[in-house]
């Protein structure tokens, strides 16, 4: 699909372009995402813009998410004991 937001994107702020450490994808998209916010606080812009960003943003709030998720999955699975039950120990990211 090829934009930030989609399944199966890692976005690095470059359409197309896939990273494979997932940690510095999801820093990435919260550092864009912080961009974002501040420039719609800023106020001068006029509202095709606006709109352009906000929908950047969105994706991006999506790919985070997903990357967290993706991480607290992989977190749990470490946590896994060698019998096969499941140490659900909170973790903090």
């Amino acid at each position: 699909m090829g934009r930030a937001g989609q399944p199966g994107c890692r976005a690095t702020g470059q359409p197309g372009n896939r990273v494979s450490d997932p940690r510095t994808s999801f820093r990435t998209e919260i550092e864009r995402l912080e961009e974002i916010v501040r420039t719609l606080e800023s106020n001068d812009l006029d509202l095709d813009r606006a709109l352009q960003l906000f929908e950047e943003g969105v994706g991006r709030l999506k790919t985070a998410r997903k990357l967290l998720s993706e991480s607290e999955i992989t977190v749990k699975r470490v946590l896994e004991e060698a019998d096969g039950t499941l140490s659900t120990d909170d973790v903090s990211l």
